[in-house]
Formats: structure tokens, C-alpha cells, sequence
């Protein structure tokens, strides 16, 4: 009798499964079924007109002997780690700062979160206009008037990584703000009374505690460095030259410039095989997946 009651209690608390049949079903329709559709356009010969010839290996063949789809890939690489040196700290400061009880923090708060408001193309549209060469607001400025900050080869990355900070480390400080709020102000008070100042509470309170939201930013930064190219195509176009043509960027070029939607096919499953398999490897060495949240531990 009791083990009915038990059994039946039991399956009240869990919700039924159906309640995710909606999400399943979007995530399936939005996501599942363009996924196996772009990896059958890989093996494909298509310009966008009429129908997808089937080439084999054709694609793959010469993606692995393109050193144009190389470069764009080492540079992807070099601006996922430098974006994530930059991002990281300072997201993850501003949200420690944001999260406390500081004068005037919420007006101040409310300015670095200002970028959350604007869209993609606006952003880069914004500061396009601030840096252009000829026109921009910087060449009214005694030192950066000197820095073609668009068209030079040698710092035109930073300028793209400069803004893509300015675009994502709102939200990122976000995660970094919720996360320290859950850190109780116990350990803190004791702390204080152990005499530690505010970097030993920090580095030893507030860093471990916030450690797994640290690698959920990094992962986020990983899929977004293999998915970004609005912000770069509105920026520079890729230029000067081929300085900023970051892999996601070759492939939409590759597409619907070049109309060979096959090859880029190829290059966007490339993308997706390197986003998904670092994911699975900063997951796996840093022990995320093991995590188990409030309500499992209970």
C-alpha cells in the first residue's frame, strides 16, 4: 500500500515527457533536420539552382588541399583564444563588481549592459562609422588619428576582436553576475574575520565558486568563434586583403558569393565537427560534466 502511495507520489513530482515534446519537436524541425541537410549538401554539387548533383568525397577532397579554408581556420583559432584572453577577465570582473553592493552600481551596470540592446549589424555598423579612416570620430583624436584601424593588416584583427568584446562581454558578465550572487556572504563574513583582504577572498572564495560558469562562458566563446561572421562581413568584409577572413566568414563567401553552396556545406561541417569536439574536450577536462546541480543533490 505504501509503495503504491510512494509510486504514485513519485509520479506526480516528475513531470511527463510530453511537456518537452514542443521543444523537441523545434529543436528537431530548426535544428536536427538543417544539420543532416547541410552534411548532405557536402557531398554535393550545387549552386543554389535547381538540383544538388551528388560529387562523393569531391569536396571534401579539396577542402583538405585548400590552403585558403587552412588560413581562415588558423585565424579562427587565433581569434577564439585571443577573444577568450580578453573576454574572460574582463567579464568576469564586472560581474564579481556588479554583483556586490556598490553606489550608483546599478546606473553603471545599466551602461556596460547597453550592448545586449543593439543588434549584431548595428554594432558593427556603429563602429565601422567610429573608425573609418576618413570620416570616423578616432581621427579627430591626437593618438589614434595616426591608426588606420580598418585598413591596416597589422592591427585590423585587434580592432575586430576590440569589438566583439564590446558586443559579448555584456552578456557574459551576466553569467558572471548570477553566478557570484549564489556564492552565500557567509563565507565572506568568515572570512573577514579570518583577516583575508579582498584579492585572498576573491582568488580563493569567489574564483572556485565560480569556476563552472567560467567554462560555460568558454564553451559559449568556443561555438561562437566557429559561428561568427555578420559582425566581420559588415566590419571589414574580410580585408584588408585576407586579414580578417575568418573560417565562418570563407564559408559564407564561399556560398553566396561564390554559389558553391556544396564546398561550403563542407567547410560549415568542418565547423561544426571543431566547435562540438573542443566543447566535449574543455567539458570533459574540466570535470563540467560531472557537475550536479542544486535540485540532484538535494
Amino acid at each position: 500500500m505504501s509503495s503504491r502511495g510512494s509510486s504514485t507520489q513519485t509520479g506526480q513530482q516528475r513531470p511527463s515527457a510530453w511537456y518537452a515534446a514542443p521543444a523537441v519537436l523545434f529543436f528537431g524541425l530548426f535544428a536536427v533536420v538543417p544539420m543532416l541537410l547541410v552534411v548532405y549538401l557536402s557531398f554535393t554539387d550545387w549552386d543554389g539552382f535547381g538540383f544538388p548533383q551528388p560529387s562523393g568525397a569531391g569536396n571534401w577532397s579539396r577542402l583538405a588541399g585548400d590552403g585558403e579554408a587552412r588560413d581562415a581556420l588558423v585565424l579562427t583559432l587565433v581569434f577564439m583564444v585571443l577573444s577568450w584572453l580578453v573576454q574572460t577577465p574582463v567579464a568576469l570582473l564586472i560581474g564579481v563588481w556588479a554583483a556586490g553592493r556598490q553606489r550608483n552600481r546599478a546606473i553603471l551596470s545599466s551602461l556596460f549592459f547597453l550592448p545586449l540592446l543593439l543588434s549584431t549589424a548595428a554594432i558593427a555598423l556603429l563602429w565601422r562609422s567610429v573608425l573609418d579612416p576618413n570620416f570616423g570620430v578616432t581621427q579627430s583624436l591626437p593618438l589614434l588619428g595616426e591608426f588606420n584601424f580598418l585598413g591596416d593588416t597589422s592591427i585590423v584583427i585587434y580592432t575586430v576582436i576590440f569589438v566583439i568584446t564590446w558586443q559579448y562581454v555584456p552578456f557574459h558578465t551576466l553569467l558572471y553576475q548570477a553566478a557570484a550572487r549564489t556564492i552565500p556572504a557567509s563565507l565572506y563574513e568568515a572570512a573577514t574575520i579570518d583577516g583575508a583582504g579582498r584579492y585572498k577572498q576573491f582568488f580563493q572564495i569567489t574564483l572556485p565558486l565560480l569556476r563552472y560558469t567560467i567554462i560555460t562562458s568558454t564553451v559559449l566563446m568556443l561555438v561562437g568563434s566557429f559561428t561568427t561572421f555578420d559582425t566581420v562581413l559588415i566590419l571589414t568584409g574580410g580585408g584588408p586583403g585576407t586579414a580578417t577572413r575568418i573560417a565562418p566568414l570563407y564559408m559564407y563567401i564561399t556560398g553566396f558569393s561564390g554559389f558553391e553552396f556544396g564546398y561550403a556545406s563542407a567547410v560549415a561541417v568542418l565547423l561544426l565537427a571543431l566547435g562540438a569536439g573542443l566543447s566535449l574536450v574543455v567539458t570533459k577536462a574540466t570535470g563540467f560534466r560531472d557537475m550536479n546541480s542544486q535540485q540532484e543533490g538535494a
